[in-house]
């Protein structure tokens, strides 16, 4: 295993890392959720990624459930949580967003669900146009003065109200955010590769990136319509089939396929080896159902190294939307 520094801090994060979006509780079961997470373990995975509106906090009690039953030393792994969404089906004014009350509220409840003392990272998992920047960044770090939090970030937040953040944090002379979770893959590349350019030259950003696989259009499966048990087949979830299943990006992953095969390696490995190889990079988050799946993600610490600048121009000549960045 491959570990980068999460930006500019001085933790050390694993190339690759585990999730729990869609899968816990909706997907899996304790004994499925224990199997994976002891396979990415073992593999030297050190950051388990989580969020308070995941199966409205189930997700969260089933890994707090699994990390007391594996005993692992505290020290040896990261936990994350987000706040924004709330963790109830019916939430009601102050159960979301990112007032002080409700930041501070769900970190209390998201380390009771995790069955853990602190969040080593708590992102806010969207903006809050509501509430003042201030707010934000001073609740954020109260929760870290007081031990609660090590590490704060954000989630789909531009690169304007990242620099808002940090510009509150050096008036206040407070810790701005030190990583931000953006989706990253081959069909989404905007965020990292042209508006974050200048945080990540001029303050400096980590980025544990979500949906490398595009909710697994990137594999291949879905090349000849949506399986049976799919995440795209599943109920609830239509919005995801509109955002990432389409006739062109179905072309382009049946162009990529024969690039994988020369590579000796499968599409999702390809995929996540390809979101590796940008620096600015800090770790991929990865989401399995299956053994098999995760064995074969994990792979794709093999491909890295193949990633040729030759074999890189190639897989630019088929996607075609590189983002073009306009020198300063």
């Amino acid at each position: 295993m491959e570990y980068r520094r999460l930006g500019k801090s001085g933790l050390q994060v694993s190339v690759l890392s585990f999730g729990s979006w869609v899968t816990f509780h909706k997907q899996l079961e304790d004994g499925s959720a224990d199997e994976l997470m002891g396979i990415a373990y073992d593999n030297g995975i050190n950051f388990f990624d989580n969020a308070e509106g995941y199966a409205f906090g189930e997700s969260e009690k089933m890994m707090g459930r699994v990390l007391q039953q594996k005993g692992w030393d505290r020290t040896s792994y990261i936990l994350s949580s987000k706040v924004f969404f709330g963790s109830r089906p019916n939430n009601k004014p102050n159960q979301t967003g990112l007032s002080r009350k409700h930041i501070v509220e769900a970190c209390h409840e998201a380390l009771q669900r995790l069955q853990t003392d602190y969040l080593d990272l708590y992102f806010c998992h969207r903006p809050d146009q509501n509430v003042p920047m201030e707010e934000i960044v001073w609740t954020m770090n109260h929760l870290i003065q007081q031990g609660k939090i090590l590490y704060w970030g954000t989630s789909e937040w531009s690169a304007q109200e990242i620099t808002a953040a940090h510009m509150v944090a050096n008036q206040y002379r407070l810790i701005g955010p030190t990583m931000e979770q953006p989706e990253y893959n081959m069909f989404n590349r905007t965020k990292l590769e042209k508006d974050y350019l200048n945080i990540f030259n001029n303050i400096g950003l980590g980025t544990t990136i979500w949906s490398p696989l595009a909710a697994g259009v990137l594999t291949g499966k879905y090349n000849n319509g949506i399986p049976e048990g799919s995440r795209l087949a599943m109920e609830g979830f239509e919005w995801l089939v509109n955002k990432q299943l389409n006739d062109d990006r179905i072309a382009k992953v049946r162009q990529l396929v024969p690039i994988a095969e020369e590579l000796g390696c499968s599409m999702a490995s390809l995929a996540i080896a390809w979101c590796a190889a940008n620096p600015h990079v800090s770790t991929v988050i990865l989401g399995a159902t299956k053994a098999s799946q995760l064995t074969q993600n994990l792979q794709a610490l093999e491909v890295l190294p193949k990633l040729t600048p030759a074999v890189m121009q190639r897989i630019e000549e088929v996607l075609q939307n590189k983002p073009v960045v306009t020198p300063w």
